[in-house]
């Protein structure tokens, strides 16, 4: 039996995971569980799940959770869920806690040797050649869970990657994918909220409006299949059937397909090698009938740029992206910037950006201090200037 503990256990990823788990009671146990703040639920999943330790990031969330008097361990705050990340008991860590919150403890994970279900890319974002490098010395095996690296990775599987000539990671569109950019300046949260195909946090799911999300999985598809930038390139796929493909040398495509639904690549992180039966319906495609492909609009969507732009200049800068892009977000859903204006302060950010090694782990968490920060003054500046 697989013993498991979950970062992120009240999120999107993390309902998913325990779904598969109470499917399959006698592949897996959940010993850890690790939440920002929803206690409510976190209750639940305590009650059904039994596991030995809970951590709660966030510290009044963590003291109310104690008084409801649970049979189990309740710990807190960032060091909390870097002792659910590293428990003796775990065999696989799931990374799903969304943002950099979740590179220490992922990081953590690593360094002491636990297996990875990864679905937490901002870690190999943020610090891709230093958990990879752990990963490596601490034979870890990092299993993606994204459903996008889930299909490279099962399309890879057993091949020599100098057959590869290139990946092509598929993207929805979004909830804009219709629309003109003349249009874009208006939109509201509500709007980018509502994502045709998939069911996602809030962050994420803006992320898939900007296309921001598919850059951030450019950069972690480099470290995680050891490629260039310009071996990784996305297209645009409205359906969500295909959820990535593998192009070969001699020009063959291998294309892994399935309804939309994250239970599929996170059954197969958890049972890799193996494949349990009955996780998704039978993809019918007699109904869906065609499947579209079309190159993205780099006006439209200039975060992508950005993010190629991030893996190629190295060293911190796609650290800095993703942080000035998590305040730009977050400022987004709470109207004090508009729509377009997300990509700009994370390209404002960048260009004031000087470049670092990253070669240990405080370097790359000042850099997302100092880009966060300076996302915020840019926003304020620009609020400041609308105020005049």
């Amino acid at each position: 039996m697989k013993k498991i503990s979950i970062l992120g256990s009240t999120g999107s990823i993390g309902k998913n995971t325990i779904e598969v788990v109470n499917n399959h009671p006698d592949k897996f146990k959940v010993v850890g569980l690790a939440a920002k703040n929803n206690i409510n639920l976190l209750q639940s999943q305590i009650q059904t799940l039994r596991p030995e330790v809970v951590a709660v990031f966030d510290e009044p969330a963590a003291a109310a959770l104690r008084k409801m008097n649970l049979p189990v361990e309740i710990l807190s705050g960032e060091q909390g869920l870097v002792s659910v990340a590293t428990m003796e008991k775990a065999d696989m860590v799931v990374s799903a806690i969304v943002g950099s919150a979740g590179l220490i403890p992922t990081y953590e994970a690593v360094k002491a040797g636990k297996d990875l279900a990864l679905a937490t890319k901002e870690a190999l974002v943020m610090a891709g050649s230093i958990v990879i490098s752990e990963a490596s010395e601490n034979g870890v095996r990092i299993i993606p869970v994204d459903s996008e690296h889930s299909a490279v990775f099962q399309c890879l599987h057993g091949r020599d990657m100098q057959e590869i000539r290139k990946i092509i990671l598929t993207a929805s569109g979004g909830s804009f994918l219709r629309k003109k950019i003349s249009e874009l300046d208006a939109v509201t949260p509500e709007e980018a909220l509502r994502h045709p195909n998939w069911d996602m946090g809030r962050k994420i799911t803006i992320d898939s409006a900007t296309l921001m999300n598919k850059g951030l999985e450019v950069i972690e598809a480099c470290w995680l299949f050891h490629l260039p930038p310009e071996k990784v390139e996305v297209v645009i796929h409205p359906q969500s059937i295909v959820h990535s493909m593998v192009e070969f040398v001699d020009g063959s495509i291998i294309a892994q397909m399935s309804v939309p639904d994250m239970k599929g690549p996170i059954s197969y992180a958890l049972s890799y090698p193996e494949r349990f039966a009955g996780i998704l319906p039978v993809l019918n495609l007699a109904e869906i009938r065609e499947l579209t492909f079309e190159e993205p609009d780099l006006k439209k969507y200039p975060s992508l740029s950005l993010t190629y732009e991030a893996i190629r200049a190295g060293g911190t800068m796609p650290c800095v992206l993703n942080a000035a892009n998590e305040v730009a977000v977050e400022a987004f859903l709470n109207r004090r910037i508009s729509f377009t204006e997300i990509a700009r302060v994370v390209s404002e950010t960048m260009a004031q950006h000087k470049v670092l090694k990253t070669d240990n782990i405080n370097t790359v968490l000042n850099a997302s201090n100092w880009a966060q920060a300076r996302a915020e003054e840019i926003i304020n500046s620009k609020n400041s200037k609308k105020e005049i």
